[in-house]
């Protein structure tokens, strides 16, 4: 039994109904991606993609009233008043975010929630992309979406995960976790290697942190603690790693995102951002084209750089830190992590009950592969 007082159960249902439709990832899919693209190729890279997004429009001041109006002041235990303060001052950042989805605003909130790189993260960026191709690596066959989700599905089986899979043609990523939903996108072709790093990415963390929050007796995990996103996506490149799909490929992939987001802030010019991946890193067409759009959704999305620098940072936690797995409580941050465990042993919270298989059971990566991971610093 959890250890919840009727005032926080009351506080926590109350924030959840308030913020639950705040979501960015989903709200900066472009509805004319394909369009786009086509358009695009067509033009010979000449113009620039004008995305639309669905409505996002919201009372922002309303929905802030609320959120402070909200009786913080009755929770007892210090560790969780600071997590429902943190969460609200991280959800009021959000709100601004969200409502500026498509407008040049965006860039800015963006680059205020997520951060940009810094010289560090573009010279760990620029190490990988200098780094030979593995010859070892045998990345096998290529996929298509149905082959792709074969994969997820059997692992979901075997983990007893509750899910449910949806395609979708419109997706700018190869996949994306939503609560207990996972979609694939139908276009999507992978290597046996990538669609296998895809199921421990996405089923085994993003789904997994998913499950683990909503088995809990507060759904406070389920939004998400403070500047989550760069813990979430460590822990998911993580999975890759321990379980023997994280490439050199997949991490050039990563490295060139911090170097678009970079370009992007820089730039703030679509076509550049593509013909600098093709010109200066010699990307093909569709994989530069997909970066750029990554980084350029919502009106300038900033959140991509922050992968290599979360699995840096999510792979020393891993090596030194006690109660690493708490971190799976739900979509958990590093810098929580103590409170988390905190709040566990008082009976608050839950141990997660599905852990990463890929942490269960890690696979021993070569020699090569620790060297390269090792000296992301």
């Amino acid at each position: 039994m959890s250890n919840v007082a009727p005032i926080l159960s009351s506080i926590d249902t109350q924030l959840h109904q308030l913020v639950k439709d705040i979501d960015i990832l989903e709200a900066v899919k472009p509805l004319n991606y394909l369009q786009q693209r086509n358009a695009f190729f067509e033009n010979h890279f000449s113009i620039e993609p004008r995305f639309i997004y669905a409505d996002t429009s919201i009372d922002p001041f309303t929905l802030k009233r609320s959120l402070f109006n909200l009786p913080l002041e009755e929770i007892e235990d210090p560790d969780i008043y600071t997590l429902y303060l943190d969460v609200i001052d991280s959800y009021v950042d959000k709100i601004d975010q969200f409502k500026s989805i498509g407008s040049s605003e965006f860039l800015y909130d963006s680059l205020r929630y997520y951060g940009e790189p810094s010289e560090k993260d573009i010279r760990n960026a620029q190490f990988i992309l200098h780094l030979p191709d593995n010859p070892d690596e045998q990345t096998g066959e290529l996929l298509d979406a149905q082959a792709i989700s074969e994969i997820l599905a059997k692992m979901a089986v075997e983990e007893n995960y509750n899910w449910q899979l949806q395609m979708d043609e419109t997706m700018v990523a190869n996949a994306l976790v939503s609560g207990t939903k996972v979609r694939i996108n139908s276009h999507a072709i992978l290597s046996t290697i990538d669609a296998q790093a895809l199921a421990h990415h996405e089923l085994g963390v993003h789904l997994v942190t998913s499950l683990n929050a909503k088995a809990q007796p507060l759904q406070i995990l389920s939004l998400g603690c403070p500047l989550n996103t760069m813990t979430q996506e460590g822990l998911a490149i993580l999975s890759e790693y321990l379980s023997g799909n994280l490439s050199v490929k997949r991490l050039k992939t990563l490295a060139l995102r911090v170097m678009a987001v970079n370009s992007m802030i820089e730039d703030k010019n679509f076509r550049t951002t593509f013909l600098m991946l093709k010109e200066n890193y010699g990307v093909d067409d569709n994989l530069a084209y997909t970066i750029t759009a990554r980084v350029y959704r919502g009106g300038g999305y900033t959140k991509d750089h922050l992968y290599l620098k979360g699995f840096s940072m999510i792979l020393s936690a891993y090596e030194q830190e006690k109660h690493f797995n708490h971190l799976l409580t739900g979509k958990t941050s590093l810098a929580y992590l103590p409170l988390i465990s905190r709040l566990i042993s008082k009976g608050i919270l839950l141990e997660p009950e599905f852990i990463t298989p890929a942490y269960r059971k890690p696979v021993a990566n070569g020699a090569v592969s620790r060297f390269i991971t090792h000296a992301i610093r």
